[in-house]
């Protein structure tokens, strides 16, 4: 599978330092991309973030049978030492897109975000774990007045906030020229859902990471920024068994025809067999009279008839 991506972060228009931290490549025959919003003090956010995103790049076994299964252990990883490092006192939100065997992978703790966008349509894969959104969830508040509300960057799940954490996992299966977006909320706080699908849409992952980035910015920046995209430009052959006959192998012969058997006929009843035979005496009878009848017939020897004698008076 063939994966073009494009990374960018911004420190934003109001915030001193980026607390912000991503990074991607491949991991064995996968590619493997992470976003992480840190928090907790001038500088703890920052370690956090960092610390959390090398600990899950690192760790993720590109060997493991089940890929979602090994990012799952790669975020609890980094909840352990991003807490054991900070107590407590610091934490960072985590998003995560695995892509491999034409299948997406998605991590997720926090309100850093995932999407997909199909043929213009986005979507979002993971779930905030923030106030508002609960709040939503339980009919409490709409999208649009979570989307306002002043307590909005609270949020109910980190890396590093406690010794345990409950790590969301989600799996789609991928089509070629499907872009997958990872972001902080500093882009999508900002951004409405069907402008970031217009502009994934239309842009190449450089162009596009750039445009958001910026278009975060003119609306006031108001927390760090980060955008990652990636694009599945081709799909790894199927492995599905070919339903074709190998080369190798004939083709199957079709069933010989059933050979016609010989018709079988009734065996006579007594009747019939006694009229058969009346008929065949009677032919035989038939047959000898008209032999006897046609036969010529034996001529006896001629006889002379003497001629009578006329004797003349003298």
């Amino acid at each position: 599978m063939r994966v073009r991506f494009s990374a960018r972060t911004h420190v934003g228009q109001r915030r001193e330092v980026n607390q912000d931290a991503f990074d991607g490549g491949p991991r064995g025959p996968a590619t493997l991309l992470v976003v992480c919003d840190g928090m907790g003090g001038h500088a703890a956010g920052e370690v956090a973030s960092q610390l959390a995103v090398t600990t899950i790049m690192e760790v993720y076994d590109p060997a493991a049978a089940e890929p979602g299964s090994s990012l799952r252990d790669a975020f609890t990883t980094a909840n352990q030492r991003v807490y054991t490092q900070g107590r407590g006192t610091m934490g960072t939100t985590g998003v995560a897109a695995l892509f491999q065997h034409n299948h997406l992978y998605v991590a997720n703790v926090g309100d850093s975000r995932a999407y997909i966008v199909r043929e213009g349509q986005i979507s979002q894969i993971s779930n905030d774990h923030s106030f508002v959104s609960d709040q939503v969830a339980a009919g409490l508040m709409t999208a649009e007045q979570a989307r306002h509300s002043n307590i909005r960057n609270i949020i109910t799940r980190a890396l590093g906030h406690s010794a345990d954490v409950n790590v969301d996992i989600f799996e789609r299966e991928l089509q070629a020229g499907d872009t997958v977006l990872l972001s902080s909320d500093g882009m999508h706080g900002l951004i409405e859902d069907a402008e970031i699908a217009e502009i994934a849409s239309i842009a190449t992952p450089d162009e596009a990471t750039q445009r958001l980035v910026d278009l975060a910015n003119e609306r006031g920046g108001i927390d760090n920024i980060t955008v990652v995209i990636a694009q599945v430009d081709e799909l790894d052959a199927s492995a599905e068994p070919s339903a074709t006959i190998p080369p190798s192998a004939s083709p199957p012969k079709p069933p010989a025809p059933p050979s016609p058997q010989p018709k079988t006929e009734p065996p006579l009843n007594r009747l019939g067999l006694l009229l058969a035979s009346l008929v065949l005496l009677l032919l035989i009878s038939i047959g000898a009279f008209v032999l006897l009848t046609a036969s010529p017939t034996v001529n006896s020897a001629p006889t002379i008839t003497p001629l009578a004698t006329v004797e003349a008076t003298p």
